[in-house]
């Protein structure tokens, strides 16, 4: 028996250094994959770390396994007889992640050698062509494809219905008249400025650009002349090349071999300068949508363009002293190319996501989100263009489904070819049986949450910000008695960011303080419908009254929407996105929104139809909110 038990123990020992050695080979396996330092930030992000350099060999093998299966929620410790059938796991799935990352490297190995046989073939073709003799730029297949593009001249399609539905005038631009005051204000200047436009999709930032150019070229203090240029670029598609062999913002230089330059400069060695979008935009405006996505490298240089005004070229071909060079590539290589232009970046990302140094040189233009009673009067609009009548309802079912202009004039768009197709012939009018049929199967879902009017109880509405489009946030707290003297617990959305997770303490505080109740002797639970990651501490005061309300059992409004920080104290502290959260809070037809005091420069003039009612402190909000 002795024996026995005296054999077990070695072997036990041996078993416990294999695992051992077996979980430091994973790690070592890890580290040569990621490297020390993304190891540690990995572990770090997947909670991992700290049992990643536990004595435990358990909670070893649990951060292994976070690593692998970058999962985490992983918390179960596996015990001494499930380490190893967890290592085995874990084996064979960083055997495929270490054949997939095989794979990918010979894929790029091989890619790369057929792009350098490719640009061999090229270097070649291009030698041929300079030594072949001149025989005439024409062939039979030089012909044959020259009468392919003629005949394709000859035909081609009307214009397409967005098309006929754009706006041609400023005046049929809806919901932007401050914008287009704006912007107009600083392109007919006799001192034009360079414009950041900011606003949603589909609002008419394109549109209002051009038509106020249009304009601005018929007022006689305005610097831009009749047949000044509007240059459009797409800032998604423009990208920095670091060897600077192509640049269509900036402009390039072909060097005579290796990029094709025209074959009388390529025959002397002349390298010859292509001018880009800046050059093309001289004396107009160069307009770059969705500027917030340009290349940070690419948007310097067009800031030195923009204060320089030309744009300067370099080769290492171009020689001053050779007489073959003709008199346009001298000039460019000496004095650059002009660049004289208005520049008006337009994006949807928030003012704080562009470089502080492109908004420094550049005026700011808000356009705002549009109303339904906007989106009804462009599907009117965009009928009216279609010579097509279109029924109340079917306008009506619009403004529910979507808050963007280019949006709605698509569907219109879409619901007269619909009505076309079953007709076969021009229809009259647009149903709203045919706009229902075109929403259905474009799958979009209502823009307006149906307004529940009656008080109730742990049920309050807060507000806030996405992109530029304000919304409300429906909260709601429930409050039960706890089972267990002493060990209440308080429980909020697994989703929501960390700041909004404050605010539910900071709440709990601030309640303790107000009634004098020990919430250790409740279960509370803070819901956000529909759920989603809040970020930021504005739905504090929107979550202290929904609980005060299920912990009182008193209603509140439903017709009331606040935001508003909470601190400790109860005081209401500023929050962002004031005009925003106002404008969600209308759309969907509530009549008073609560804003800290603190707030108070942020409330847009001119709003009649809403109260806006600035509170101090948790006990002005509970009097504005309770039954």
């Amino acid at each position: 028996m002795e024996d026995n038990i005296k054999d077990q123990e070695p072997k036990a020992k041996k078993r416990a250094n294999t695992l051992e050695r077996r979980v430091a080979a994973l790690h070592d396996i890890l580290m040569q994959i990621y490297g020390p330092e993304r190891l540690i930030l990995r572990a770090g992000k997947l909670q991992a770390l700290k049992y990643l350099r536990s004595d435990d060999i358990g909670l070893r093998a649990l951060a292994l396994a976070k690593l692998v299966r970058e999962d985490p929620s992983l918390n179960e410790v596996p015990t001494r007889k499930e380490i190893g059938p967890l290592l085995n796991d874990l084996e064979d799935e960083l055997a495929d992640i270490l054949a997939r990352r095989t794979l990918e490297d010979d894929l790029e190995k091989r890619i790369a050698e057929k792009m350098q046989e490719k640009h061999e073939d090229y270097v070649r073709d291009i030698r041929n062509q300079i030594l072949k003799e001149d025989v005439g730029p024409e062939s039979p297949e030089t012909l044959k494809k020259f009468a392919a593009l003629v005949k394709l001249d000859e035909g081609g399609l009307t214009q397409s219905a967005l098309e006929v539905m754009r706006p041609s005038r400023l005046d049929e631009v809806i919901g932007q008249e401050d914008a287009i005051d704006s912007l107009l204000a600083k392109l007919a200047s006799p001192y034009p400025q360079h414009v950041l436009l900011y606003g949603p999709p589909g609002v008419g930032k394109t549109t209002v650009a051009r038509l106020v150019l249009a304009v601005a070229r018929k007022l006689p203090q305005s610097p831009f002349s009749e047949e000044a240029p509007f240059v459009e670029a797409d800032g998604t598609t423009l990208r920095w090349d670091p060897r600077e062999i192509t640049n269509p913002l900036l402009g390039s230089v072909h060097d005579p071999i290796y990029q094709g330059a025209r074959r009388d400069l390529a025959e002397s060695g002349i390298p010859e300068p292509k001018t880009g979008l800046v050059t093309d935009s001289h004396g107009g405006v160069l307009f770059i949508d969705e500027i917030g996505e340009m290349d940070p490298i690419l948007q310097n240089k067009l800031l030195k363009v923009l204060e320089d005004k030309r744009v300067y070229f370099d080769s290492p071909y171009y020689d001053p002293l050779d007489p073959n060079v003709p008199k346009y590539v001298h000039k460019l290589f000496a004095e650059g190319a002009p660049a004289d232009f208005i520049l008006i970046g337009a994006t949807t990302r928030s003012p704080e996501d562009i470089s502080p140094a492109l908004r420094s040189r550049c005026a700011e233009i808000y356009f705002e989100p549009l109303t339904p009673k906007d989106i009804a009067r462009i599907v009117m609009q965009a009928a009216e263009k279609l010579q097509v009548r279109i029924d109340d309802g079917a306008v009506d079912l619009v403004g529910q489904y979507t808050l963007e202009g280019r949006k709605a004039v698509g569907l219109v768009a879409d619901a007269f070819s619909v009505a076309y197709l079953r007709m076969n012939k021009r229809p009259d009018v647009i149903t709203p049986e045919v706009m229902k049929d075109v929403i259905s199967r474009s799958r979009l879902i209502p823009v307006k949450p149906p307004v529940i009017k009656e008080p109730m109880i742990g049920r309050s509405l807060g507000l806030a910000v996405a992109g530029y489009q304000g919304m409300v946030l429906e909260i709601e707290a429930t409050v039960f008695p706890t089972l267990k003297e002493g060990e209440g617990r308080w429980r909020f959305n697994d989703t929501a960011g960390s700041m909004a997770k404050d605010s539910v303490f900071n709440a709990a505080t601030v309640l303790r303080q107000l009634t004098g109740r020990d919430l250790t002797q409740y279960d509370v639970h803070v819901n956000v419908v529909g759920g989603g990651n809040i970020d930021g501490p504005s739905a504090g005061v929107a979550i202290f009254a929904a609980v005060y309300s299920a912990l009182t059992q008193r209603p509140i409004r439903s017709t009331v929407a606040m935001t508003g920080e909470l601190s400790l104290t109860g005081r209401v502290k500023p929050v962002g996105g004031i005009p925003e959260k106002i404008f969600g809070a209308r759309q969907i037809g509530l009549t008073t929104v609560l804003v800290p005091e603190d707030n108070a420069g942020d409330v847009p003039p001119g709003i009649r139809d809403m109260r806006i009612i600035l509170v101090k402190t948790v006990e002005d909000v509970l009097t504005e909110v309770l039954v």
